[in-house]
C-alpha cells in the first residue's frame, strides 16, 4: 500500500489543470453543452435527495455566475492522439458515443479535482480563515473535504492510467469498484455533516469579521466569481453524477457483454452508497428533531424519560380538540380542550401547548394505545391508552375542528370505523392514517 501510495505521488493529472470549475460542468450537465456531442439537457442528477440536502439556491447562485469563455471541456475525439489514430473512421456510432461517455468519466472528475483542491487550499488551509476558526468550527465546516480531495485525485490518477494504456477504452467501472471502499469511507460522514455545516455557516456569517474574509476569499479570481457554499456541495453533486454517468455507459454496453455485467455491479456500489448517504442525513435530521422537542417538554403533570433514542423518529405533530361531556357521538355543547399531539414510531404523546412548550398530560407506546372512530360525520374518536405512564388506563374523546373536518375524506374514515378496537399490526398502519388526516386535513 505504501509502495502504491509512494507511486501516486510522483504522477501528476494531465487533465486538472486543462478543465474548467466543476461547477461551470455541473451547470452544463443539467442544461446542455451544444459543443459536445451527444449532450442532451435531458439529464439533472438529483438522485441523491439527502433530505433536500443539496438546496437550490445554493444551486442557481453558483450556476448563475457560469461564463463559456471561462469553460474548456474536451472530448473524447478532439484528443490530438485520437485524430492522429484513425480511431474516428475504424469503430462504430455507439462505440464512438461509449468512448466519449467513459471519457467524460475521466474529465468530469478533473473538473472535479480542480474545484476540489480550491475548497481545500484556498478556503479550509487559509491563514486568515485557521486563526479565526476554532477546532471544532474548522472540522464542522470543511469535515474531511481532504480526505474527499485526496480520494479523487487517487481515482482520476487511475483513470488517465487506464486511457494511456490504450486510447480506446473498454472499461473503467472495475477501477470505480476498486474505489468504491474509498467513496464509502469518505463520502458518507462528509455528506451526514451536512445540516452541521448548514447550521455552521448561518452561526459564522453572523460574525462580521468572518463575513469580510469570506467575501476577499470569495472576490479571487481563482474562484471565478463561485462562492464557498458552491465548493462546499461538490461531494454531493459528485456522487451522483457518477452513478447516472455509469448508467449511460452501461445503456451503451450490450446486455450480454463481461463489461456491461461490471458496470451494473458498480452502479449498484454507487447507488448503495448514495443510498446510506440518505439514510444517514434522514437519521441525523430526526435525532436533531427529537433534541430539539425535548428541549420544549415539561414533565410537570407525568414522568419524565428521554425523548432522545437511537430508533425513534417523529412521525407527525399537530393540535385536536379534546372533548369532555361526550355522549352518543354527538358534540354539539361539549366544552373542548386544545390538545397537542406527537406521534413517533413507538409512542404517542398527549399535551397541552403554551408559549411554544409542551406539558406533557400522558404518553403510551403504541401497542398499548387502542381507537375507536365513533362517527366518520363528527370526526370524532376515542384514543384509549392501555397502559399509559403510569401504567394505568385513560381515554381522550378528541376531535377535528370544523375547518380540518371539510378537508377529511369521511369515506375513508367510515371504512375506519369498522375496527372498533385495532390490533396491533392495524393499529400501526391505520391508526397513523387516521391521525395524519385530522391533523394534516390531507386525505388519504
Amino acid at each position: 500500500m505504501s509502495e502504491r501510495i509512494e507511486q501516486l505521488k510522483k504522477r501528476e493529472s494531465k487533465y486538472v489543470q486543462t478543465q474548467p470549475l466543476y461547477q461551470n460542468y455541473w451547470f452544463q450537465s443539467m442544461h446542455g453543452d451544444p459543443t459536445r456531442p451527444g449532450k442532451t439537457s435531458s439529464v439533472v442528477d438529483m438522485t441523491l435527495s439527502l433530505a433536500g440536502v443539496v438546496v437550490s439556491s445554493v444551486m442557481n447562485s453558483s450556476s448563475s455566475q457560469f461564463s463559456p469563455k471561462d469553460s474548456s471541456f474536451i472530448s473524447w475525439h478532439t484528443i490530438p492522439e485520437v485524430k492522429e489514430s484513425g480511431l474516428l473512421d475504424l469503430i462504430s456510432i455507439r462505440e464512438y458515443k461509449l468512448q466519449e461517455a467513459m471519457f467524460e468519466v475521466i474529465t468530469s472528475e478533473a473538473s472535479y479535482l480542480r474545484s476540489l483542491t480550491i475548497a481545500v487550499s484556498h478556503f479550509s488551509k487559509c491563514p486568515e480563515m485557521l486563526d479565526m476558526l476554532t477546532l471544532t468550527e474548522r472540522h464542522t465546516l470543511f469535515s474531511n473535504l481532504q480526505e474527499v480531495k485526496d480520494t479523487s485525485e487517487r481515482f482520476l490518477l487511475d483513470l488517465e492510467e487506464r486511457l494511456g494504456e490504450n486510447l480506446l477504452l473498454t472499461d473503467i467501472s472495475d477501477i470505480v469498484l476498486w474505489h468504491c471502499a474509498d467513496f464509502r469511507r469518505v463520502y458518507i460522514p462528509y455528506v451526514t455533516n451536512q445540516m452541521y455545516q448548514e447550521k455552521m455557516i448561518q452561526q459564522l456569517v453572523l460574525s462580521e469579521e468572518f463575513v469580510q474574509v469570506l467575501k476577499k476569499l470569495e472576490a479571487h479570481p481563482i474562484c471565478q466569481q463561485q462562492l464557498l457554499k458552491s465548493f462546499l456541495i461538490l461531494p454531493f453533486q459528485r456522487i451522483t453524477r457518477l452513478k447516472i454517468m455509469l448508467e449511460n455507459i452501461l445503456m451503451l454496453n450490450p446486455p450480454e457483454s463481461p463489461v456491461a455485467d461490471s458496470v451494473r455491479k458498480a452502479v449498484e456500489a454507487i447507488g448503495e452508497i448514495i443510498h446510506e448517504c440518505n439514510e444517514n442525513v434522514k437519521r441525523m435530521r430526526q435525532i436533531e428533531e427529537l433534541v430539539s422537542l425535548e428541549k420544549q417538554m415539561e414533565f410537570s403533570r407525568t414522568k419524565s424519560f428521554p425523548l432522545i433514542s437511537q430508533t425513534r423518529f417523529l412521525v407527525k405533530e399537530g393540535e385536536l380538540d379534546e372533548i369532555s361531556g361526550f355522549e352518543s357521538g354527538h358534540t354539539t355543547g361539549s366544552p373542548t380542550r386544545p390538545v397537542y399531539l406527537h406521534l413517533f414510531n413507538d409512542l404517542l404523546l398527549l399535551s397541552r401547548k403554551d408559549n411554544g412548550r409542551f406539558s406533557v398530560l400522558d404518553y403510551a407506546r403504541i401497542w398499548k394505545v387502542r381507537a375507536h372512530c365513533f362517527e366518520a360525520k363528527s370526526l370524532v374518536f376515542a384514543l384509549c391508552l392501555v397502559e399509559n405512564h403510569k401504567g394505568t388506563n385513560r381515554n381522550f374523546i378528541v376531535g377535528a375542528g370544523n375547518e380540518k373536518c371539510r378537508a377529511v375524506d369521511c369515506h375513508y374514515l367510515k371504512r375506519m370505523k369498522q375496527s372498533v378496537e385495532l390490533s396491533v399490526p392495524l393499529l400501526t398502519i391505520q391508526l397513523w392514517c387516521l391521525l395524519m388526516n385530522l391533523l394534516t386535513g390531507e386525505t388519504w
